[in-house]
């Protein structure tokens, strides 16, 4: 065996510094599977995330960072601090936003924005033309994260359903994590982004950035007058989301829960699906096994029967306290120039 000058094995070293309770260079002590198995579980109550035992290396790799801001050496002392706190509830949802994957891009799994143009859209304005329902069309990007979804939505609805053909166009976005939803307001991204869009789109509602803005884009005040941020918790026994609406998303969520969770995610969010309805999901998801009253008509697509009456209770009371209502335009005739 070889050994260095001081005749000690560097092998030996480096397997024991990766011991549970042995410090790392950068002073933290390595997590043991008990602090790994109560941030499981905290994690899993906070978010209905479920954490799998591979996800160790990301769960030390994603909260390393704010032990040392914090000045803590050991998850343990940072998993007292998160429940027991001051009181108030930052920590824990700064401990859920570290987290949480907000991978994202503009007009993302392109079959389903493919089937809202070709089917969908057409079905709504025949619907519309024959007075089977009316000219608002209201949907809800569940899992929004740093806001390339609904603005892709945005665009795509406003270009075919225009207001000056008397559409009226609300969009409700909604995530978990605060740090993305504050990105998503901002509405502000690398114009390198740009190529996720196609051109008509691009040049109808994206605005590029000039001088200190060089390198960037934002989004139009088109598109960001009919959208709406705000924190859900997908977990949450109860959601503060106001009426039914048209299409529902909630896409790469599921992946992150576990069969208990997905259940109870899927009923509350079809509790607030219209009639013919519909719902789209991540590309690696389905309702598979949760006998939800919905209709698959095409891949992580889903419609809500017209016959379907109410399958679910509406959760949420619109004269409750706290419960989200997306604005309408008429709401407020001068939001579009202040949003510009």
């Amino acid at each position: 065996m070889q050994r260095d000058s001081k005749g000690i094995d560097p092998f030996k070293m480096f397997r024991r510094s990766q011991q549970p309770g042995a410090a790392s260079e950068s002073g933290i002590m390595a997590i043991t599977d008990h602090e790994f198995a109560l941030f499981q579980s905290l994690i899993n109550r906070e978010s209905g995330i479920h954490l799998t035992d591979a996800k160790k290396p990301l769960l030390v790799g994603r909260l390393s960072r704010r032990l040392r801001e914090l000045g803590l050496s050991s998850f343990s002392a940072y998993y007292r601090r998160v429940v027991r706190g001051d009181g108030s509830d930052a920590e824990r949802r700064f401990m859920v936003d570290c987290i949480c994957t907000n991978e994202t891009q503009f007009f993302r799994e392109a079959r389903q924005f493919e089937f809202l143009e070709t089917r969908i859209i057409p079905e709504w304005k025949a619907q519309a033309a024959s007075r089977q329902r009316s000219r608002r069309v209201r949907v809800w990007s569940s899992a929004c994260s740093t806001g390339e979804e609904p603005f892709s939505l945005a665009m795509m609805l406003l270009y075919h359903l225009p207001a000056e053909a008397g559409w009226e166009i609300e969009i409700l976005a909604t995530d978990l994590s605060q740090r993305a939803l504050e990105s998503a307001r901002a509405a502000v991204w690398p114009v390198e982004k740009a190529r996720q869009i196609s051109p008509q789109f691009l040049k109808a509602f994206m605005l590029q950035g000039t001088r200190t803005q060089q390198g960037k884009m934002k989004a139009g005040p088109e598109i960001r007058y009919v959208t709406t941020f705000e924190r859900v918790n997908l977990n949450d026994e109860v959601y503060p989301v106001d009426g039914l609406f048209d299409l529902i998303l909630c896409r790469n969520v599921l992946i992150y829960f576990n069969a208990d969770s997905k259940a109870h995610v899927m009923e509350r969010l079809l509790s607030r699906l219209l009639p013919e309805g519909y719902l789209f999901l991540g590309h690696a998801e389905s309702l598979s096994g949760m006998g939800a009253h919905v209709q698959s008509v095409g891949p992580t697509i889903y419609v809500r029967p017209k016959n379907a009456g109410t399958a679910y209770p509406l959760i949420a009371d619109k004269n409750r306290p706290g419960a989200m209502r997306v604005p309408a335009q008429a709401d407020d005739p001068g939001r579009r120039k202040h949003q510009g």
